[in-house]
This record gives C-alpha cells, sequence and structure tokens, in this order.
C-alpha cells in the first residue's frame, strides 16, 4: 500500500509544469525550516563545518535557501523523468564548456562525468546523450514499484545501469575503455572499509570514494565535473575541468582533487548544493551530527 501511495505521489508531481513543481519544492523547503527539521539541522551542521567564518546571520540565510533549493530539486525530479528528452532539451537555456566535453570524447579514452549533488543531476543525462552512451552504478530503491518507474525513465534517457557491487565496476571499465561515458556521483560517501579514504572537503576530513582514482589509472580516460543549475524558466548545463591533483598517481592525492573539484563546483552555486546529506558522516574523528 505505502509503495503504491509514493509512486502515486512521484506520477502525480510529475505531472506538475516546471514552474509548479518548483514552486511545491520551494514550499516545503520553507516548512523544513520553519518546522526545525531533520534536515535543518543537518544543513546547519555541514554549513557550520563548511563555512567556519561565515556570519550566523548569513548563515542563517544559506541554510534556509539550501532547504528551499532542495525542495525544487526534490520536485523537479518527477517532472523530468516523466517528460521527454525534446522537453527536457528545450528547457536547458545555457551551456558552458560543451568544447571542452567533445576534446574530452574526441581523445578516444573514455570520460567520467563527475556529477556531484549540485543542482539537479536528473536533467544531465538526456543532455549527455548527444554525445555519446553513458553507464552509470545504479542501486535500486528498495521499492520494487519505484525502481521500475525509475529504471524506465533512466533508460528513456538513453543510460546504461550497472549495478553498485564489482560486476557494475567491471562494466564500467568496459565502457571506458571502449571509449564511452560512466557517470558517478562522487560526494557519496562510500561504506566504511570498502574503497574509502578520508581527505579535506571544505577544510574537513570526509570519508571519500577512491572508486574514481581506480577507474582513472585502470583507463588513463579523461575526467570532467558536470552539473546542471537551475535558472530562471529552466537550467544551465555546465561541463568544467577537474583540479589537476586528481590526476596524481598516489591514491591520497587523487582523492584530495576529487574533493577540491566538487568544492569549485559547488562555491558556484552554493545554496543549490544538497546540504541536507551527512557528507561527513563514518569519519575517524567521529561523526558532527546529533
Amino acid at each position: 500500500m505505502k509503495q503504491r501511495v509514493v509512486l502515486a505521489l512521484v506520477k502525480g508531481v510529475g505531472c506538475l509544469p516546471l514552474w509548479c513543481a518548483r514552486s511545491l519544492g520551494a514550499a516545503i523547503g520553507w516548512l523544513l525550516w520553519l518546522t526545525n527539521s531533520r534536515a535543518r539541522r543537518v544543513t546547519q551542521t555541514n554549513l557550520r563545518l563548511c563555512f567556519a567564518n561565515m556570519p550566523e546571520a548569513e548563515l542563517n540565510a544559506l541554510v534556509r535557501k539550501s532547504l528551499i533549493e532542495t525542495g525544487k530539486a526534490g520536485a523537479e525530479i518527477p517532472v523530468i523523468w516523466r517528460r521527454r528528452d525534446s522537453w527536457l532539451r528545450q528547457k536547458v537555456l545555457e551551456y558552458e564548456g560543451t568544447d571542452l566535453l567533445r576534446r574530452s570524447i574526441e581523445r578516444g579514452k573514455g570520460v567520467i562525468m563527475l556529477t556531484p549533488h549540485l543542482g539537479d543531476w536528473e536533467v544531465l543525462p538526456c543532455i549527455i546523450a548527444l554525445h555519446g552512451k553513458m553507464t552509470i552504478l545504479y542501486q535500486p530503491p528498495g521499492d520494487s514499484a519505484l525502481d521500475e518507474y525509475i529504471c524506465q525513465a533512466r533508460k528513456r534517457a538513453h543510460l546504461e545501469l550497472a549495478p553498485t557491487n564489482r560486476r557494475g565496476v567491471t562494466s564500467l571499465i568496459k565502457a571506458l575503455r571502449k571509449g564511452e561515458m560512466v557517470g558517478i556521483l562522487p560526494d557519496q560517501v562510500p561504506d566504511p572499509g570498502n574503497g574509502g579514504l578520508e581527505a579535506p572537503f571544505f577544510g574537513e576530513q570526509a570519508l571519500t570514494m577512491t572508486l574514481v582514482h581506480s577507474l582513472m589509472r585502470s583507463t588513463e580516460c579523461e575526467v570532467l565535473m558536470c552539473y546542471a543549475l537551475r535558472i530562471a524558466g529552466g537550467f544551465k548545463v555546465v561541463f568544467s575541468a577537474c583540479d589537476s591533483e586528481i590526476y596524481a598517481e598516489q591514491t591520497e592525492r587523487g582523492v584530495k582533487g576529487l574533493n577540491l573539484s566538487v568544492e569549485q563546483a559547488v562555491r558556484q552555486a552554493p545554496s543549490q548544493y544538497q546540504w541536507e546529506y551527512k557528507r561527513f558522516k563514518s569519519r575517524s574523528t567521529g561523526e558532527p551530527y546529533s
């Protein structure tokens, strides 16, 4: 029963115009702010760690904006899942760095597309599909009906889905060696003891995946940062170069470069980053979340 209700809500929100979904999401964000929700508390903790010198009033304003933007992202995603690629491409009003993507693909070594939880990452698959085939790691949400709906939406966006296990990683390597693209969320916290190292993120130690570094060393592929920011009436898609440290041979330096690359992207639109995620959990110094 619960699964049916969730799926019905997702499909219902997906029928809304984009502006209406954004308004609904903004209202949800305001509610999360006013009720001193868990999302608000986690966001405050993360921002206090990452912007320690920011005045309290400015920090609280950023917390509120972040909750509103995350609400918008949550309401937009069902709309994106439901619409055709042609509709979504019309909503991308600005591009930056497309030539950088083309040059990376032309080298023929494969490209890792790093897509942090910034703006609305679900916009990207159908845009990247204009330039070639992409494979992503996918972990089902645990709801079979919702999982089927999400898989259909992502396959419609020309994505190849690989499981989040060793077999899936092998699929990524094969794709890169064929000169294709793979998509990775670089700011997800790995399971402790399963391919992670601590590295600075906004000056704070954070458990960070080593998968990207391993793929780069195995395939000599290119790596780019990619994100879609909300702007009035639609989106701006950005492709940008990563910090040079990400190409270092030493794993520690490569992981540091990964976080620096994400940090540089986040600074372009800090309110649109998903600060509601417990990025600093599972670290050796202990969790900062109460």
